[in-house]
C-alpha cells in the first residue's frame, strides 16, 4: 500500500476515534504522536519532544509545552505550567510556545485572568477585554520516522463568545543534524467580516526561554542576523535572531527564522532580556515610534501568512549553524 494512502487510512481512524473521545496513538520508528482530549503528545525514539495543550481553558489560547530540545533539556520556562525553586514566575501568560495578538478587534488574546489582579470593577473591566483562541478542529495529526505533524483551526472569540477571525496551522517538528526544528505556519483569516489588527507590542509567535538562558536573570546572549548583540537586538527588523546559553549544564540555544514569504517579512523582534521571545509583524510603531503604524485591516475573506522556523540546538549560533541554516529555510515552500 502506498504511503500516502496509509496516511489517509491512519489519519480517518484518528479522526473518528477524536470524534468518540477517544484516545489514540500514531507509533512509527523516529517519531510517534498520540491525541487526548486536551493534549497531544508528540515523541521521538520514546523520549518525549513536546506536547501541545489545545484545550486549557485558563490560558485561553493553544501552546507547546514542555519542548525537549538537544540533550533533552527543556528548551521553555516551565512556569506558570509548573512552579520551580529558581525560575522566573512573571508574566502567567507566557506559556512555552504559543501564538497570540492583544489587539484582536479590541479583544487581548495575549493576557490571561491571572496576568492582572485589580479591584472590583476593574478587574471586571480587565476580564471582559479578554479574548480566546478557541481550537476548533485538527485537520491531520500524522507521524513517521522523520516529522511529525499537526494541522489545526481555531476561532478567535471576544469575552461574549463572538467570532472575530480565524486561523489555520501548520506545525511540523523534525530532526536535523541532532536539532530539534519546529516549522510553525499560521494563516489568519478574514472569516467573520472585517476584523482590525491592532498595532500591539505583544503580539505575534512567541518561546519564552528558559530563566538560564535569559540576560537579566542567567547568563545568556542574543543575536541576530545583522549583527545586533544582546539589548541592541530588541525591536531590530532581522531574518533571523538567536538565543544562547547555559541550560542544565549544557550550552544550548533558541534560533527563530522568519521566512521570506512571511507577511512583512523582515519582521520586527520583540526579544527581551528577560527571556521573551516574540516575531512581531505586526507593532511596528509600538516597537519604533519612528516607524508608521502596523494596524491594518484584515478583510473578510482575506488572509495573512506568517512562517517560522524554530531550531533548538547545541552551542552558540556559529557552532549550530544558523546562518547557513537560515539560507535552506528560506528556500523552503509554504506547507499553507
Amino acid at each position: 500500500m502506498r504511503l500516502k494512502h496509509m496516511q489517509q487510512i491512519v489519519f480517518a481512524a484518528t479522526a473518528l476515534a477524536m470524534l468518540l473521545g477517544m484516545h489514540w496513538q500514531v507509533r512509527a520508528d523516529g517519531f510517534s504522536i498520540s491525541c487526548e482530549e486536551s493534549q497531544v503528545t508528540i515523541e521521538y525514539d520514546g523520549n518525549l519532544v513536546t506536547r501541545y495543550h489545545y484545550r486549557d481553558t485558563d490560558a485561553r489560547k493553544p501552546y507547546f509545552w514542555p519542548v525537549l530540545g538537544p540533550k533533552g533539556k527543556s528548551m521553555t520556562r516551565a512556569f506558570p505550567m509548573e512552579i520551580i525553586d529558581g525560575e522566573q514566575h512573571d508574566h502567567p501568560h507566557h506559556r512555552g510556545v504559543w501564538f497570540g495578538h492583544q489587539g484582536v478587534g479590541g479583544a487581548d488574546t495575549w493576557l490571561e485572568a491571572a496576568s492582572k489582579n485589580l479591584k472590583d470593577e476593574k478587574q471586571e473591566e480587565f476580564l471582559a477585554s479578554l479574548g480566546t483562541i478557541a481550537h476548533t478542529a485538527f485537520t491531520e495529526i500524522s507521524a513517521n520516522a522523520d516529522r511529525a505533524v499537526i494541522c489545526s483551526t481555531n476561532d478567535y472569540l471576544d469575552s461574549a463568545g463572538k467570532q472575530l477571525m480565524a486561523d489555520e496551522r501548520s506545525i511540523v517538528f523534525h530532526m536535523s543534524n541532532g536539532q530539534l526544528l519546529l516549522d510553525f505556519d499560521i494563516r489568519l483569516l478574514g472569516k467573520y467580516g472585517n476584523i482590525e489588527l491592532q498595532d500591539m507590542k505583544d503580539a505575534g509567535l512567541n518561546v519564552r526561554v528558559p530563566t538560564s538562558l535569559s540576560l537579566t536573570d542567567g547568563k545568556g546572549h542574543i543575536i541576530n542576523s545583522v549583527g545586533d548583540r544582546d539589548g541592541d537586538t530588541w525591536s531590530k527588523p532581522a531574518v533571523w535572531v538567536d538565543y544562547h546559553g547555559p541550560v542544565d549544564g549544557e550550552h544550548l540555544g533558541v534560533a527563530f527564522l522568519n521566512h521570506p514569504s512571511s507577511f512583512r517579512h523582515p519582521t520586527r523582534w520583540h526579544v527581551r532580556d528577560y527571556g521573551l521571545f516574540t516575531a512581531n509583524a505586526f507593532g511596528q510603531h509600538s516597537l519604533d515610534e519612528s516607524a508608521d503604524s502596523g494596524a491594518f485591516t484584515l478583510k473578510d475573506g482575506e488572509n495573512v501568512l506568517l512562517r517560522h522556523r524554530i531550531i533548538f540546538h547545541e552551542g552558540d549560533d556559529n557552532t549550530a549553524k544558523i546562518a547557513e541554516a537560515y539560507k535552506a529555510y528560506a528556500a523552503s515552500k509554504p506547507q499553507l
